[in-house]
């Protein structure tokens, strides 16, 4: 039962905040929509950011239930690596989509938005980490610094996570289809000539 009253709470909370945004949500406007009183909102949560808090962990952690299982994928390294990348996007995209005021702070708030990502980033690196070691170990891949490349890789996803919620792709003329096509060049094939091809040049 207090595990449900919580769960509530926390779901009111989420959509007061995207539809009223964050600052103009009140610890009554909660206790009113949730038909609970004050007095049960602060026996779970002593201020309003504590729910924003818990509506974040939330958020987040339905981006890592879509991306969990992609390591353990009967695919090859490479296609892991591209559908981590883009299951990721589209979790990122649904998530600040369904959440006006998370959708403003993605465009206006930085610190918000770091708050947000720091909570997935340890997650996140960790289940790079295993598609890259897993293509590291089958020779798909030659990373010499498995830890550091998952980072690095991390943030240039969060770099691009702007672009894709934006569909600012879309006016360069590239589709989704189109954008994995030139990431996985991109990654797989980087952008220095291997011996054979410039022996094609």
């Amino acid at each position: 039962m207090a595990s449900r009253t919580k769960d509530k709470l926390i779901d009111v909370a989420r959509q007061l905040f995207a539809h009223k945004g964050v600052e103009n949500t009140t610890m009554n406007d909660i206790a009113s929509a949730s038909d609970k009183g004050r007095r049960t909102i602060y026996t779970y949560f002593k201020s309003k950011t504590e729910i924003f808090n818990a509506v974040v962990n939330r958020e987040a952690q339905s981006i890592i239930e879509r991306i969990a299982d992609i390591p353990s994928m009967p695919i090859s390294p490479e296609e892991k690596l591209m559908n981590f990348i883009f299951s990721r996007f589209e979790a990122v995209k649904e998530v600040v989509g369904r959440n006006g005021s998370l959708k403003a702070s993605f465009f206006l708030d930085v610190r918000r938005v770091d708050r947000i990502r720091r909570v997935n980033k340890h997650k996140e690196i960790g289940l790079l980490k295993e598609i890259l070691n897993e293509g590291v170990q089958q020779g798909a891949f030659r990373i010499k610094h498995v830890d550091k490349t998952a980072e690095i890789l991390l943030m240039a996803m969060q770099g691009l996570d702007l672009h894709y919620i934006r569909d600012s792709f879309a006016d360069l003329g590239i589709n989704k289809l189109k954008l994995r096509e030139y990431l996985k060049d991109f990654l797989l094939n980087g952008i220095q000539c291997h011996n054979n091809e410039k022996d094609e040049l």
